[in-house]
């Protein structure tokens, strides 16, 4: 069974992100980290091969920087890395995405299935997770807290979804894409045989060409990034008991219409 996943690098979610002078957002000096999300999709990844005596590839799609959260990955214990990039990705759209994303699993051929982290903290979105499905014409399911079983004769998975009316069961056939929440697993850290092998890795590249696909016209465009505007913030520490300190906290908020 040959399961895939996608990664990317991402700031950490402590750095101050800003936009510069220039328009372009950034974080200065700071390292990238994984996109948190991901560690547990590439977590479920390798575990579930290790059930089915499978196989993984964690993929990557942009520029050089992306190779960090590869090698991330491969430190783990995923089997194959590869980073796509083309030029004509720059500043593209999440269809551009998720038709790269799609053709490259189409690439590698016998892949039976998909694992997205839930989201991409650095672009807050999680349409690419459901765009690359219905590119590939597989089933697509989201939420996912547990893999129940996967039954690899069958071409069949079973699993649990976490959604706000409570926890769904369902089945469905394989090849198929799902999307998992941090409640699935814990991920392992990456041993340190792991990382030096990881360091010493080549991870190749594929060009659009290929991938022999031609991205659609793009559906939405980012015309300019800004920061927000800074906010006059005020802190009034309120003295007295804990009862004496609620009864004028509720004063406050009635005072400014909060309540």
């Amino acid at each position: 069974m040959h399961i895939v996943t996608f990664t990317r690098s991402t700031p950490d979610t402590a750095v101050r992100v800003e936009v510069d002078s220039s328009g372009t957002v950034s974080w200065g000096d700071a390292a990238t980290v994984v996109n948190p999300w991901d560690e547990y999709a590439l977590e479920e990844a390798i575990l579930q091969a290790e059930k089915t005596s499978g196989t993984t590839t964690v993929l990557a799609i942009g520029p050089e920087m992306h190779n960090e959260a590869l090698k991330h990955s491969l430190a783990m214990g995923m089997k194959e890395a590869v980073r796509i990039w083309d030029p004509a990705l720059e500043n593209s759209d999440s269809l551009a995405y998720a038709t790269t994303a799609a053709a490259a699993v189409r690439k590698l051929d016998d892949v039976s299935l998909v694992i997205f982290g839930k989201e991409s903290i650095d672009v807050g979105t999680d349409q690419h997770n459901y765009q690359t499905a219905r590119k590939l014409g597989w089933p697509m399911l989201s939420y996912v807290s547990r893999i129940l079983e996967v039954d690899a004769a069958a071409k069949t998975i079973k699993v649990e979804r976490l959604l706000e009316q409570g926890k769904q069961i369902v089945t469905s056939k394989l090849p198929a894409v799902i999307s998992v929440m941090k409640d699935i697993n814990e991920p392992r850290y990456p041993s340190f045989i792991g990382i030096r092998k990881a360091a010493k890795a080549q991870i190749p590249e594929w060009s659009l060409a290929d991938l022999a696909v031609d991205l659609p016209a793009a559906q939405t465009k980012v015309t300019a990034f800004s920061n927000p505007p800074a906010r006059d913030v005020q802190v009034e520490m309120l003295a007295g008991s804990p009862e004496e300190q609620a009864a004028k906290l509720v004063e406050r908020l009635l005072e400014e219409k909060v309540l």
